[in-house]
């Protein structure tokens, strides 16, 4: 069991009894009937605008809806808000689509209109977080109350997979904001700071009541357009009064609040640090899902020593991913051999070259050293010996006849993220059995940022992102060499006009299994090439209540998803 001091245990249940003192009370709601989740931290904003941050993103799921959504089991697109998939019109380069039939939380008819209102300001004001999804839309138009039709100015493949995903904003409550921004200096900033205490939703919950620093609480929309009905195989409610969110300064005041049955559901990326105790406890259920996520090590092909496409290769041959699974993440994750997560099954190419997969360091040592031997390095003491044994080596010659520099690998500190610290020594140390004079140096993330994203001031760096989305068009945006600027996502600075080619072609390619072909071919490129060796994709851990309520669905990113919130019941 997990060692806690007398005095720290005692604190924790002062904090958390102090903040249960604090919960709203469920009135008018029957004991029971109302789903209790904890999360990390406070929403930053439900402006839908502004919001980036996960916690923000996780209450207004509930209360914004999209036109479509993921099939929680194939990941294929699902039609929500909208009655049916789109229909395409390759002569007039259109989408039409139908909406169901919906209201907002007033009662009010959600419509076309409130689709053409959202995409109109995205588009006027540029919306930073939503504006690329929609800069190649031309317009969108109101055909009748419940159709909207999409012109587009190309082909555009994530039209389907990234726009239509977008959350629909109700016109009547938001067009006297963006008309009241429009008139401001800056009408970007007064939209997104626009504050907005009752937002007005077509989800499955609405917004009772937020207090800042300890609560958020949702009540069931009555005007829900999914209650009661089938989609894909799921009878939807919701089954719950309310949803009350509640917020916590630490992963050990949460767990003990699981622990205490002050909560139902940890809606937090658990720590494996904290499984055992966990697992212990009968009226708690560990729930493991995969994620779309990548976390690699990128290089600056922009300059020596990393330009060499040789040196990188061996490098992500000695690197022991199958080791950084077993011991940094305690098998709670899986390897990843391409920049597509293997759990993305249908964007992630098969047969991608495996470095280093099932080799002992003996014999990654070995092969590492063949690739860089026949690429032309040299040492006056190699890794392996004339009689084939390892032995410590002198610092490696670059094939130029100079000796390679001291270079750094920046990773963020322990204390943001352990496990890519921990990485950046672990492969310092591996590539010194090549004579590479590596050394991590942890950096503040905001300062790893701007040095690898904004200044290109690096060699290489060790980074993630936690959830990808799953359409793969990321690859294009972190490899195209018109994404290499200050600020670009091209981070590794890396050129190649055939991948340029493939990217530009993918992008409007609307024919699915010609584009995912296209993807596969990127794919192939980037392994062969390795600006960045993909090293990790952590495993989504969350915990339940088993005593209080089932339903969960699972899906790729955990059990925290709309499926859920729409099928939980009480036990």
């Amino acid at each position: 069991m997990r060692f806690f001091p007398k005095l720290f245990v005692s604190s924790l249940i002062f904090m958390a009894a102090a903040m249960v003192l604090l919960w709203p009370p469920a009135s008018g709601h029957a004991a029971g009937s109302t789903l209790r989740v904890g999360i990390a931290e406070e929403p930053r904003t439900l402006n839908v605008w502004m919001a980036t941050d996960a916690n923000s993103n996780k209450i207004l799921s509930l209360i914004y809806q999209p036109l479509y959504t993921e099939h929680p089991e194939t990941l294929e697109l699902t039609p929500w808000l909208a009655k049916a998939m789109p229909e395409w019109d390759a002569d007039t380069n259109t989408y039409t689509m139908e909406l169901r039939e919906a209201k907002w939380s007033d009662g009010s008819p959600v419509t076309a209109e409130d689709v053409v209102f959202t995409v109109n300001t995205i588009k006027s004001f540029k919306v930073p977080k939503y504006h690329s999804e929609w800069q190649f839309v031309e317009k969108a138009e109101a055909v009748d109350k419940q159709t909207v039709r999409f012109y587009l100015e190309e082909p555009r493949a994530t039209f389907l997979t990234r726009s239509l995903i977008n959350y629909v904003m109700p016109k009547k409550q938001w067009a006297p904001i963006v008309k009241q921004a429009k008139e401001q200096e800056k009408p970007l900033g007064a939209l997104l700071n626009a504050r907005v205490e009752k937002p007005l939703g077509c989800g499955p919950f609405v917004l009772e009541r937020w207090q800042e620093g300890n609560f958020v609480y949702l009540t069931e929309n009555p005007h829900f357009f999914g209650r009661g009905q089938t989609i894909q195989g799921h009878q939807l409610g919701p089954h719950v009064d309310a949803v009350l969110f509640k917020v916590y300064g630490t992963a050990d005041v949460a767990i003990l609040s699981l622990k205490k049955g002050d909560i139902d559901f940890l809606w937090w990326s658990i720590q494996p640090g904290y499984l055992k105790d966990l697992e212990q406890n009968k009226n708690i259920r560990v729930m493991i899902n995969e994620k779309s996520a990548l976390y690699y090590m990128g290089f600056n092909v922009r300059k020596k020593p990393f330009s060499d496409p040789a040196l990188r290769r061996a490098a992500a041959v000695i690197i022991d991913r199958d080791f950084i699974v077993k011991r940094v993440l305690q098998g709670y994750g899986a390897r990843m051999d391409s920049i597509v997560p293997s759990e993305n099954r249908f964007w992630c190419a098969p047969d991608m070259p495996e470095y280093g997969r099932g080799l002992d360091r003996e014999q990654r040592t070995k092969k590492a050293w063949k690739i860089l031997a026949q690429a032309g390095y040299s040492w006056k003491r190699p890794p392996v010996d004339e009689n084939g044994r390892m032995v410590s080596p002198s610092t490696i010659v670059r094939p130029d006849g100079n000796q390679m520099e001291k270079f750094t690998i920046l990773t963020p500190p322990a204390d943001y993220d352990p496990n890519r610290a921990t990485c950046g020594i672990l492969i310092q140390e591996w590539l010194k059995e090549l004579g590479i004079p590596a050394s991590a140096r942890p950096m503040s993330f905001g300062a790893l940022l701007e040095t690898v994203k904004k200044n290109h001031d690096f060699d290489a760096f060790i980074l993630g992102y936690g959830r990808l989305a799953l359409d793969p068009d990321y690859l294009r945006s972190f490899f195209h060499s018109g994404n290499d600027k200050p600020g670009g996502w091209n981070m590794s600075g890396y050129h190649n006009p055939e991948f340029d080619k493939l990217a530009e072609a993918s992008i409007a390619e609307m024919d699915t299994k010609k584009r995912r072909k296209r993807l596969y071919q990127m794919q192939e490129i980037i392994m062969e090439d390795v600006p960045y060796i993909p090293l990790y994709n952590p495993a989504a851990i969350e915990a339940v209540d088993t005593r209080t309520f089932s339903g969960w669905v699972p899906m790729v990113e955990g059990i925290g998803n709309i499926w859920s919130f729409c099928s939980v019941r009480p036990q």
